[in-house]
């Protein structure tokens, strides 16, 4: 990409580059020869994409808000035997019987559960809202500790066995990824930065709704945890992070103590990791699972939608601040529900975080029939 091109899409991997740093710093010479090797696995293929991409071909590509006809999920998990090429041979097919492969099976399940939440809750058919078909890779690289969505595909590591479980141990994990696909069709939200937290947010918060709806957990069983499972016992740690206690999720000797922060007044100045977007999103994260447990019930029922709705707003910028995002939640909760407890919970939920937010600014444009209309165009995805 040139120097003045917005990052627009990335290799968006579940684990942070700060996590296999430290193990890179902190670990036993065999852990640091797995997490060096993952951090240049990830910066190679991050560089790859982000080459055969540029932003004059990846506008907004408004996904169809309800596609009135007949679907059907299309999952195809590849084994890669631990390779690092794409020539995987096929394990599970739509519609066929477990393989006896946690890690394909897994992935088979987690693909539905995803495809399910959009399409029965959300009315959105697939990923990019035209039925693409959904792929997984799994047993990729050798000792591979991580899992990414790279624009096709969702691509999972056998992790090492020794901090890392597999990265189909945890069905938000797969919900994120294929999330950031999500945002990536609809917005997208450029991936640096505040705006950048909000992508990794948006995919927590819908790899959160992914595994509650097939848990049948309301906001208040949840969990709220991104990646349980994913640490060994080695590890002291409950997950990744999570989105009801920024901060809290690991504490560990090798690992630190988890960076996120849960209010604006602890937010992370950084050039690293995109500026923060593992780290900052914990602000973000915190708002929706407040927002989530007051308004009741099931979290995508009414906060889900909410915030799919916002994503979907023509007025969201790619470089969207906080502040701008929770302006158009308040706004898409008094849309959808009218004036009354929604917004008004969506509103505290920010505050509560440092955000005051309130609907459009003076001069913001309100939402119009014209924007209605566009919201409602189908789209082609563009190479």
């Amino acid at each position: 990409m040139c120097c003045n091109s917005r990052i627009w899409h990335s290799h968006h991997c579940i684990v942070p580059p700060y996590v296999n740093r430290q193990i890179a710093q902190n670990g036993s010479p065999q852990q640091r020869a797995k997490a060096l090797r993952t951090l240049s696995v990830d910066t190679t293929l991050r560089a790859i994409r982000l080459s055969s991409l540029s932003a004059p071909q990846l506008g907004r590509r408004l996904a169809p808000r309800l596609m009135a006809m007949e679907t059907q999920k299309l999952r195809t998990i590849y084994d890669m035997h631990n390779t690092e090429n794409f020539l995987g041979t096929v394990a599970r097919n739509e519609g066929g019987d477990d393989t006896g492969d946690p890690a394909v099976d897994e992935a088979y399940v987690g693909l539905g559960g995803t495809y399910d939440l959009y399409w029965e809750v959300f009315g959105r058919n697939s990923i990019d809202g035209n039925g693409m078909p959904l792929n997984a890779h799994v047993h990729y690289g050798s000792n591979y500790n991580n899992a990414f969505w790279d624009g096709e595909r969702m691509v999972f590591g056998d992790g090492d066995g020794d901090l890392f479980n597999r990265f189909t141990i945890s069905v938000d994990v797969i919900g994120h990824e294929l999330a950031h696909g999500v945002t990536e069709f609809e917005g997208p939200l450029e991936y640096l930065y505040q705006s950048g937290a909000l992508n990794e947010s948006m995919s927590d918060v819908f790899g959160s709704l992914v595994k509650q709806r097939l848990l049948n957990q309301t906001a208040e069983q949840a969990d709220w945890l991104i990646g349980a499972g994913l640490f060994t016992d080695k590890v002291q740690a409950k997950a990744l992070r999570s989105m009801k206690d920024p901060g809290t999720a690991f504490d560990d000797q090798m690992l630190g103590k988890d960076p996120q922060p849960a209010h604006m007044k602890d937010f992370v100045k950084t050039f690293e990791d995109g500026g923060g977007v593992h780290i900052n999103s914990g602000i973000p994260n915190k708002a929706f699972c407040i927002a989530a447990t007051n308004l009741k019930g099931y979290a995508w029922e009414k906060a889900g939608l909410i915030w799919l709705e916002t994503l979907r707003d023509p007025r969201l910028k790619p470089n969207a601040s906080f502040l701008s995002f929770a302006r158009l939640t308040v706004t898409a909760a008094a849309r959808l529900y009218g004036s009354g407890d929604e917004e008004k919970i969506v509103r505290d939920a920010w505050n509560q975080v440092g955000i005051k937010a309130s609907k459009e600014r003076a001069g913001e444009p309100a939402w119009t029939p014209q924007m209605q209309k566009q919201a409602a165009q189908p789209v082609e995805r563009k190479h």
